[in-house]
């Protein structure tokens, strides 16, 4: 990226990002003043969140780095076929209207705290059960938290130039795990809410800053219009997104991502089921309109701004000015959004650092809601459970913020040696990537939820069994599996399953390999296994359909 464009900024840039996380550590104390020292409060606020703030602290969860630099970054490089990925936000609406306001129900009602308090509560009480539904949690929740602090390294080195990476990502990571530790769920709904905000607006800004600087409307058409033709039709630029991949991608992008934990214990925060539909058109309005107007508005005009190169070894590669893919919304921000304002305009530069300052809050508000989860996941499913039952209240929320530190220290050591080595050596290259993944294990629980929320004919030996199916079949074709195996076995002898990997993610995204794979051993098994007694599946019903 340019350094003229990030020096125009001066100093405002520090004063804005300075009083933003000012403002965040006042929401963790303000947070802790206010809450009572227990599970449910620290986890879910006191099951009292209204429509505007589950709102907002669902929008900020799901509106992450993923989609303020990743899917712009994923239509710059692949053209008009991913555009086509903004449908995930209305079914993401109606996963929430659907599948989210059943779960707040039943939650409420059955004093519910994490995703496994249900599925074992409906299934019966497993051991097994509970730790695998935990253990999706956790595979959810590390790679989108990775994401989120590389992230802010990707955002701090273009605010503050070479060198503000690592600083940067450490930064973000502490500011964000000090305030989560401090308030719980209560102060990361109040944050959420500021950033849900912040993100709005910035997006749209985005995009009226990319339609600006093609000359306006008429003048941003005609420069689409021009665009290689590979960048115009499927399967986009680099040949991947058929329609079948981006097909399945929408579907399980948007029910997968609406069903991670994070999300599932907003549902149960909510105060009413009403609030939860509420919630669902506002996300689904809003959010639509960020991506068709902010996300897709960015990356295709980006690509006429700031055209593709050729790659050394063939193919596409993104402009020098841009860097990385990943950065093309913040490149567009910092060269062309203060033109707005008139050349050197302080408002210019400080509505620039406030949306640059917004893209930080996307990562920051999904990190904290993951970190959140991930805490009570670990907490409540594995110490109260396991480890310590007789665990006081004061001593589990203690637990809770121990692993909040700890999963925060992980991931950013993580994210520091990813960025040690070279670009093409580096596992979490692109943001969009990691998140596509992650949301492949979390879609592993739309089985035993629709089936708890409508079907009522699984059983606990299939839930069990579908959830190791699909894990196996994930962990298969993961995307980190060769870079594993390889040094050990060397890429000629297992050229034979690299290449079916290759084929099989060709054809559809990961996420429905593993969902075929789990909805087929879960029907198969719950067919020949025990149903849950009479008694627990008309209480779920009467709970889950009631006014």
């Amino acid at each position: 990226m340019e350094q003229a464009a990030v020096d125009q900024l001066g100093s405002v840039k520090y004063v804005v990002l300075g009083a933003y996380l000012l403002m965040l550590l006042a929401f963790g104390v303000a947070g802790y003043r206010k809450s009572q020292n227990t599970e449910e409060d620290y986890y879910l606020a006191g099951r009292g969140q209204g429509w505007i703030v589950s709102s907002l602290t669902i929008m900020a969860t799901f509106f992450s780095s993923f989609a303020l630099l990743g899917a712009p970054g994923m239509v710059y490089r692949e053209g008009v076929i991913f555009a086509l990925f903004s449908l995930n936000v209305p079914l993401s609406g109606a996963s929430i209207y659907f599948l989210g306001a059943r779960i707040g129900r039943i939650g409420r009602a059955k004093g519910y705290v994490t995703p496994a308090d249900m599925i074992c509560g409906y299934y019966g009480e497993s051991k097994a059960l509970r730790l695998l539904v935990a253990l999706i949690g956790a595979l959810y929740a590390v790679p989108y938290v990775i994401m989120q602090i590389k992230a802010g390294g990707i955002l701090s080195e273009s605010m503050f130039g070479e060198g503000a990476y690592v600083p940067g990502a450490t930064i973000l990571a502490v500011i964000t795990m000090v305030y989560i530790m401090i308030g719980g769920m209560r102060s990361v709904a109040w944050t959420d809410v500021v950033q849900g905000l912040l993100l709005v607006g910035g997006m749209l800004l985005a995009g009226l800053a990319t339609v600006a600087a093609l000359g306006g409307f008429s003048a941003f058409f005609v420069a689409i219009a021009e665009l290689p033709p590979s960048s115009l039709s499927a399967p986009g630029t680099t040949g991947k997104f058929n329609h079948w991949m981006l097909l399945t991608i929408v579907l399980f992008a948007s029910t997968g991502s609406m069903i991670q934990p994070a999300q599932w214990m907003r549902y149960y925060a909510a105060d009413s089921t009403n609030t939860l539909r509420r919630s669902a058109l506002v996300f689904a309005v809003l959010l639509t309109a960020c991506f068709l107007f902010g996300v897709m508005l960015v990356g295709l005009g980006g690509q006429a701004l700031y055209p593709l190169a050729e790659a050394a070894g063939g193919g596409v590669a993104p402009n020098a000015a841009v860097g990385e893919y990943d950065n093309i919304l913040v490149t567009v921000l910092t060269n062309h959004l203060p033109q707005l304002f008139g050349a050197g305009s302080m408002i210019g530069a400080i509505v620039t650092s406030l949306i640059l300052v917004a893209i930080m809050a996307a990562a920051m508000s999904t990190a904290d809601s993951n970190l959140h989860s991930l805490s009570g996941v670990v907490t409540r499913d594995v110490y109260d459970r396991y480890i310590r039952p007789e665990a006081s209240q004061t001593e589990r929320t203690w637990v809770g913020r121990i692993v909040i530190c700890v999963s925060t220290v992980v991931a950013l050591i993580l994210v520091i040696a990813a960025n040690a080595r070279s670009p093409d050596d580096d596992p979490l290259k692109m943001i969009a990537q990691l998140g596509f993944f992650a949301i492949a294990f979390a879609a592993l629980l739309l089985p035993p939820a629709i089936d708890i929320m409508y079907i009522r004919k699984g059983t606990r030996a299939g839930a069990i069994s579908g959830i190791v199916a699909g894990l196996i079949i994930l962990l298969f074709i993961s995307p980190f599996l060769p870079s594993l195996l390889n040094p050990m076995f060397g890429e000629e002898a297992l050229s034979g399953m690299n290449d079916l990997v290759k084929t099989m993610t060709g054809m559809v995204d990961r996420s429905a390999w593993g969902l075929l794979a789990s909805i087929t051993v879960f029907i198969g098994v719950s067919v020949y296994t025990r149903k849950p007694d009479e008694k627990t599946v008309s209480e779920f019903k009467r709970i889950a359909e009631g006014d």
